[in-house]
Order: structure tokens, then C-alpha cells, then sequence
């Protein structure tokens, strides 16, 4: 099982540990190196075979189609979470995946709550076109995405200005890509299809979930 030690790092604008992406409308840092080759490694393994794996199905033009990927939603007791007609209970958390947490919000600065565990199980797995604004998530959501496995490129482009160009970003083994600001306002991303890709990548999508107040209790 992996053990992630705390490293003497710093917070987002530290050239040392991240790169903050250029992007009008958004903040985006890249850490590359969240993990090291030895940690990430062991995580990956550790996430591949440990992890409880679920084939969703979304409904497109009135059919069950399955998504293109495998995938689970870890949190907090009561941060449910849903999009493209998914409800999704979290399942609990693992001690692994809460030290992959405390990690990513020791690098960023901030807290989370809940996860996403998306499996590509090699390039004909992906993800379409999206912003992750669902109102489960609040007004200018922060997203620490983990990569872990082969490197896929992660695309981004505006949703209104056909000016900018889309924005290509290799996410490499053990790197951590934190979105925040309008990123999700402003921003759509995707991880496509490719095919001459063969190995898995998992990814850890950190987030935080409105959760609502249990009353059934109160007197």
C-alpha cells in the first residue's frame, strides 16, 4: 500500500513546486511532480486493483449507453454528487485515498471533500467535452485533478470566445493539474480518444460537494 510522506513544499505561485498556466479566464497550476515516480507507481497499482471500478450508463437521444470509461465516487457521508442524469452516493473513503488527499490540499492550499475515481483502461477510453459546473459543486469550483498511469492529453477550450485556441496539456504520471477561479465558468475540457494508446491512467478528480444538513436527528 502506498505511504506518502509530507514534502517541504510550498503553496500555487511557488515556480519551485508549480507552474501556473497562462490562460485568460481562468487559474490553472500544474504540479508536475505531486507524486513521485516511486509513489505514483505504487498508487497506481494500489488504485487498480483495490478500488471498486462501476460501468455508469448515461441516456443519449433515449439510449442506455455506458460511458466511455470506468469510474466511482468516494467522499464524506452525505456529499452526493450528479451529472448527465447520474446520482451519485459516495462510497467511504479508503486510508490510501485520504493520504493521496491530505496531499493534494497540503500542495494547494485548499480542502476537499469528495472524489471522483475516473479508470481509462487504455486510448478508446475518454471523456467528452464538459465544464464542471454542477451546482452540487458551488460558484467557481476548485478541481485538483491527479493523473497517475500513461500520460494522456487534457484539452481545454472557451466556451464562447472562438479566439482562443484550444489548450493542450500532457498530464504525466504523478502530476496534479488544480483548476480554480472561472476556470468552469469560462472553460470546457476533455480527455479524448487515442488509440495508439494502450496502458491504463487513472484519475483522481478532488472536489468539494455541498452537503446537506441531516435534520432528522435535531429535536
Amino acid at each position: 500500500m502506498p505511504a506518502f510522506h509530507q514534502c517541504a513544499l510550498d503553496f500555487p505561485g511557488d515556480p519551485n513546486v508549480s507552474q501556473q498556466i497562462s490562460l485568460d479566464d481562468a487559474d490553472l497550476f500544474l504540479f508536475s511532480h505531486a507524486f513521485d515516480t516511486h509513489e505514483a507507481g505504487e498508487f497506481l497499482t494500489y488504485c487498480l486493483s483495490a478500488l471498486t471500478w462501476k460501468q455508469d450508463f448515461i441516456r443519449i437521444a433515449g439510449k442506455r449507453v455506458p460511458l466511455p470509461r470506468l469510474q466511482n465516487w468516494y467522499g464524506d457521508p452525505g456529499a452526493r454528487y450528479g451529472y448527465s442524469g447520474l446520482a451519485l452516493d459516495p462510497s467511504p473513503w479508503t486510508s490510501e485515498l485520504l493520504a493521496a488527499k491530505e496531499r493534494v490540499e497540503y500542495l494547494t492550499g485548499q480542502t476537499f471533500n469528495s472524489l471522483l475515481a475516473n479508470h481509462y483502461r487504455g486510448g478508446a477510453d475518454s471523456v467528452g467535452w464538459h465544464s464542471d459546473d454542477e451546482k452540487e459543486l458551488g460558484d467557481n469550483p476548485v478541481i485538483a485533478s491527479v493523473s497517475l498511469g500513461a500520460t494522456r492529453i487534457f484539452e481545454l477550450k472557451h466556451r464562447t470566445d472562438r479566439r482562443q485556441k484550444v489548450l493542450r496539456i500532457p498530464l504525466t504520471h504523478g502530476s496534479l493539474l488544480l483548476m480554480a477561479g472561472k476556470t468552469q465558468q469560462y472553460w470546457q475540457h476533455q480527455l479524448p480518444k487515442d488509440h495508439a494508446i494502450t496502458a491504463p491512467r487513472v484519475n483522481l478528480t478532488f472536489r468539494t460537494v455541498t452537503v446537506a444538513m441531516d435534520t432528522s436527528k435535531q429535536s
